[in-house]
């Protein structure tokens, strides 16, 4: 089955919202004008029940279905990444460091696009919540949103969200049922020693060697400290220290991160981290505080509702598009606290060949939006029927 005829029809519509959205990025928690922009959208439906300010700029709306059920939770995010946009689109970002990069602007209308079907036709039993989300990218909004209490407030029994993926074939949908995606978590090491002149490094306690040191070590990690069908990332990003040719400094700085879908290994890499930075600390006469910076869970699905959410996809793309069981991907999603909280499927959506998601010239492509709309509006149609 292709997309539904009356969201084809909608086509030009989510276009021009997904473009006005993409020229008007915001970040983090502070995605007023994005919500006020869905808010107005909402309105123009027909629903009644819209709920503003949850997590400061987040938006739930519920519309009613015929009949009693439960209420399927439908989740989008909005917010932009820091960053200068490069594509020289004439619908580019007009806000200098800022970039709807990761296509949540796309995410956002998809949503948008099945509201207005499933507030047009009603087509089902219960209630649908639609949850636009901020803070997605490093802000955490989707755990302030539980944590705030929407599954409880809306009584919502089950949730589901949709992300779009470059270099995956133009309308596939694929998903995974367990872990999907990893858990991201930050590390630092802050080294001192005794700084001094470059051409008297007896005098020193040099943080620069030592810090390439634990650098080495931390990339045996992988290679010596794990099992060889565990999967594990460990990622130096940033080293800063130095001023000048002829210094040695007095200190030195490593960050990066670590993903894992395993909570055991997990502690079994911070542990051996600590035993790094401290055993090279002592060895090269140094101070190396490890410190560790927990951040978003794994994004793992419950099998049923992956199940479920696999079928539903068959039946808007077909089945050779439909892919159930997917490999999970190193990258990190705040949705996972919303499936801590609730059963629920996490999938992907394939835009076709074009530059990567966090590129400064990626740009969503609009030709998936009704093929997204379709999923969520067919999603809560056939999990909620009449």
């Amino acid at each position: 089955m292709p997309p539904i005829n009356r969201i084809a029809d909608y086509a030009e519509d989510l276009t021009a919202w997904r473009r006005h959205l993409h020229m008007h990025p915001e970040l983090q928690f502070e995605c007023h004008e994005t919500a006020a922009f869905v808010v107005e959208r909402l309105k123009k439906f027909g629903i009644e029940e819209i709920h503003e300010g949850i997590a400061t700029s987040g938006v739930v709306a519920v519309i009613e279905g015929q009949g009693d059920g439960p209420t399927i939770g439908l989740r989008a995010d909005m917010d932009a990444l820091p960053m200068d946009e490069k594509t020289g689109l004439e619908y580019a970002s007009n806000t200098p460091g800022k970039m709807h990069a990761c296509g949540h602007d796309g995410h956002t209308v998809m949503l948008l696009g099945a509201a207005r079907y499933l507030a047009e036709t009603r087509n089902f039993k219960g209630r649908v919540a639609l949850i636009f989300q901020p803070a997605e990218e490093g802000g955490g909004g989707g755990e302030v949103m539980v944590q705030e209490g929407i599954m409880e407030r809306f009584d919502i029994s089950s949730v589901y969200a949709l992300h779009n993926t470059p270099g995956a074939r133009e309308g596939v949908i694929y998903t995974t049922p367990g872990p999907i995606m990893a858990a991201a978590d930050t590390f630092h090491v802050h080294i001192k020693g005794e700084g001094g002149h470059g051409a008297y490094p007896s005098e020193t306690r040099d943080p620069v060697v030592a810090c390439l040191a634990i650098c080495n070590a931390f990339q045996t990690i992988v290679s010596r400290n794990r099992h060889g069908l565990e999967d594990l990332v460990v990622s130096v990003t940033q080293i800063h220290t130095g001023t000048i040719d002829n210094i040695i400094p007095e200190t030195a700085y490593i960050n990066g991160t670590i993903r894992t879908f395993d909570e055991a290994l997990q502690k079994r890499v911070v542990s051996r981290m600590q035993e790094i930075c401290a055993g090279i600390g002592q060895a090269y006469g140094v101070m190396a505080e490890f410190v560790f910076e927990k951040g978003y869970p794994p994004t793992i699905n419950h099998a049923q509702e992956t199940a479920f959410a696999s079928k539903v996809a068959k039946e808007v793309v077909g089945d050779a598009m439909a892919i159930d069981d997917a490999p999970p991907e190193m990258g990190a999603e705040d949705f996972a606290y919303m499936l801590q909280a609730r059963p629920g499927c996490y999938l992907f959506l394939g835009q076709g060949e074009g530059p990567g998601l966090h590129h400064p010239e990626y740009d969503f492509n609009d030709e998936i939006a009704p093929i997204g709309a379709s999923f969520f509006a067919r999603l809560v149609e056939t999990a909620q029927p009449l």
